[in-house]
């Protein structure tokens, strides 16, 4: 859990379909930030957008699925933390954006878990 105070806000830009080894590129960032002990992240799938390369993608396409539609992964992490992954996704990263913004983490709180709830949650 991210204690309050400056940090990094981190979004990552790429398309679904982008492979790193034998995962999606997308699995393997999120798997990197687990591993590196990240408090959390997020995977975004837009509806429409388009890259560098000016192509449109969307997912309105009926039974024709545009396989190339956007991804955004986007993580909150102490400026220390970013630093040392930061080198660590831009070799994954070959074909996408990376950003980073200074945030403020105002508060960052977690639900007590409960041992009769699935997943420890209530």
């Amino acid at each position: 859990m991210l204690a309050p105070g400056p940090a990094k806000k981190v979004t990552i830009y790429l398309n679904e379909d982008t492979i790193a080894g034998d995962s999606y590129l997308s699995d393997a960032i999120l798997s990197l930030l687990i591993r590196r002990g990240v408090a959390g992240a997020t995977v975004i799938r837009p509806a429409a957008g388009f890259g560098s390369h000016h192509k449109l993608h969307t997912g309105a396409g009926g039974i024709e699925i545009d396989l190339e539609m956007p991804v955004r992964i986007e993580f909150v992490e102490t400026e220390a933390n970013f630093r040392a992954i930061l080198p660590l996704v831009g070799e994954l990263v070959a074909d996408g954006l990376i950003e980073a913004h200074d945030t403020m983490v105002l508060k960052s709180a977690e639900a007590p878990k409960s041992p009769s709830s699935p997943g420890g949650r209530v």
